[in-house]
């Protein structure tokens, strides 16, 4: 996107390290002037994601990647991500019990309390300094795990609140992969020249992708079914158990 005298356009994106935000990440590099923001807020694994997010940016060309740590969510608890005596569950599987018994509608351990409004508070705040007028962050509904903050009307009640609450109220947040399915992603990412084989989306593992955790699932459904390889590393090979598996939303 041009501004004025032909120049750039400024726009901030949330960057988690996951596969989501690498490809929102890669579109946004594409359009504007990028700067990436980051969140450690004392995840399981917070030193990967930051990792990742450093490779993501560099390989993108964002122009500067803002380094955040926060240690509320930690302190508050409630979620298996941030506290340690909440197990992270294993995705179901199809043919267990379990299956037949989910309600559809709940909202999984792993979604840690209002977290995307503390995020998408600070993109924004940055975004005024920088003159940026867009906020850009890889939320999905469709194939998220149900966390009530990957749907539309959520960024739309948030946008709502950066026009009445900035200086200037023209800033806006936007989710450009929010209705797409898991492997319209992966494939989009393919198309960009994402740097997918960096970014990292398991809930517990470091060196290895533990290939069970529901973000694991997703993920790798998500590239069998784009006909895509995923190369980061897994702790075993998941490759005839992708099928297995039937995320809980």
């Amino acid at each position: 996107m041009m501004g004025e005298a032909g120049a750039r356009s400024r726009a901030v994106v949330c960057l988690s390290g996951g596969m989501d935000s690498t490809v929102c990440a890669a579109l946004a590099a594409r359009d504007y002037e990028a700067y990436g923001v980051h969140f450690s807020y004392g995840q399981r694994t917070e030193a990967r994601e930051l990792a990742s997010t450093r490779q993501v940016a560099a390989a993108v060309g964002l122009r500067e990647l803002l380094e955040l740590k926060m240690d509320l969510f930690r302190r508050i608890g409630g979620s298996a991500l941030t506290d340690s005596s909440i197990a992270v569950p294993d995705a179901v599987e199809e043919d267990s019990a379990a299956s037949s018994q989910r309600t559809g509608h709940e909202v999984p351990v792993t979604y840690v309390p209002f977290r995307n409004a503390h995020f998408l508070s600070a993109a924004v705040s940055w975004a005024e300094v920088l003159g940026a007028k867009t906020v850009f962050i890889g939320a999905v509904e469709q194939d998220s795990s149900g966390y009530p903050d990957c749907r539309p009307a959520y960024y739309e009640a948030f946008n709502r609140l950066i026009v009445a609450g900035t200086r200037d109220g023209d800033i806006e947040v936007v989710t450009p992969l929010i209705r797409l399915r898991k492997q319209e992603i992966v494939r989009l990412g393919v198309e960009l020249g994402a740097p997918l084989h960096v970014s990292w989306s398991c809930y517990t593992g470091e060196s290895e992708a533990c290939g069970v955790c529901e973000s694991c699932a997703l993920r790798l459904r998500a590239f069998a079914e784009a006909g895509a390889v995923d190369q980061i590393p897994y702790a075993k090979s998941q490759t005839a158990s992708v099928g297995r598996f039937e995320t809980q939303r």
